[in-house]
């Protein structure tokens, strides 16, 4: 595999008459990147030459961008950990994440992170990149995570995700009985006083709102599939739980441990345009053993 990261585009009649600079600021090329191919190792080439971003396009000229190679990260070790990847390609991942496992090291569990594990799987196939998660899910929750194979691949992800267009889809069991069979939930998230982790409903948060709908009703839970439409820490969890009815194994949020031992929460489904084919993609990833065994006991 190249050690080096890059992307081409042959100019057409619309484009011609644009200087570098333009045309990629076009494109979603960072100044933070343009700077780094100018300083750290990268290049610009039309149709083999090396140019300046002030070089005009003809129509026709091929485009290729360079970028420097990238440094793995000097903070995370490399471990052998095996990844439940659904689909791969040279720009991204998307890998299954089991419950009680970090997306990122922590104080307390400072190893065994999906972000280690890309870190010891991008070593075996050659890729000397960093950890570039677009899409995190807490240490108990489980399903899809999206990861960026570059920095400018997490760049156009992270516009994305600005603009609402990557779309996450969970599965989770409510305590209760949910009496609407769709319903959005909006009330501001921040800190719990006095709490490093625990997040709460207050006047003072951050915007927060989460769609859900009903699946199914159980005798002691509702099932329930819910997408975010902001991105706060613990969202669904607490707005469950504000709504009073905190999910199945959520025990920092008020939820009943007897059924299942983590909170149950499953990112099973993700939605996004490609960031360079422009595909329309979409994964799902089935529920996990834990929650198919509760599932299974209501029958």
């Amino acid at each position: 595999m190249s050690s080096r990261f890059q992307l081409q585009w042959v100019i057409d009649e619309r484009d011609a008459g644009l200087i570098i600079r333009d045309f990629l600021k076009s494109n979603d090329i960072s100044r933070t990147a343009l700077t780094d191919i100018k300083f750290k190792g990268g290049n610009i080439l039309v149709n083999g030459d090396a140019v300046t971003v002030r070089y005009q396009l003809k129509e026709r000229d091929l485009l290729t961008i360079i970028f420097p190679t990238e440094e793995p990260s000097a903070g995370i070790s490399s471990e052998d950990i095996p990844l439940d990847i659904l689909f791969e390609d040279e720009y991204l991942l998307i890998v299954n994440k089991p419950a009680y496992m970090n997306t990122i090291p922590s104080r307390e569990h400072p190893d065994g992170s999906l972000a280690n594990a890309l870190i010891g799987y991008y070593g075996k196939i050659g890729l000397p990149a960093t950890s570039h998660i677009v899409t995190r899910l807490d240490r108990n929750t489980s399903g899809m995570v999206l990861i960026a194979k570059h920095r400018h691949i997490h760049h156009l992800f992270s516009m994305m995700q600005r603009s609402h267009t990557v779309k996450r889809t969970y599965e989770a069991f409510a305590e209760g009985d949910i009496h609407d069979d769709a319903g959005v939930i909006t009330a501001p998230i921040g800190r719990k006083e006095q709490s490093i982790i625990e997040r709460e409903v207050r006047p003072d948060g951050q915007f927060a709102r989460t769609h859900y709908r009903v699946v199914n009703r159980h005798r002691q839970f509702t099932q329930l599939e819910l997408q975010l439409e902001t991105g706060r820490t613990h969202q669904i969890r607490v707005h469950m739980s504000y709504l009073g009815h905190p999910l199945l194994g959520d025990d920092l949020y008020g939820g009943n441990t007897a059924l299942i031992k983590r909170q149950a929460l499953h990112c099973k489904k993700i939605c996004f345009t490609h960031p360079i084919t422009l595909q329309e993609m979409t994964f799902t990833a089935e529920l996990p053993i834990d929650m198919k065994n509760v599932l299974e006991a209501e029958l």
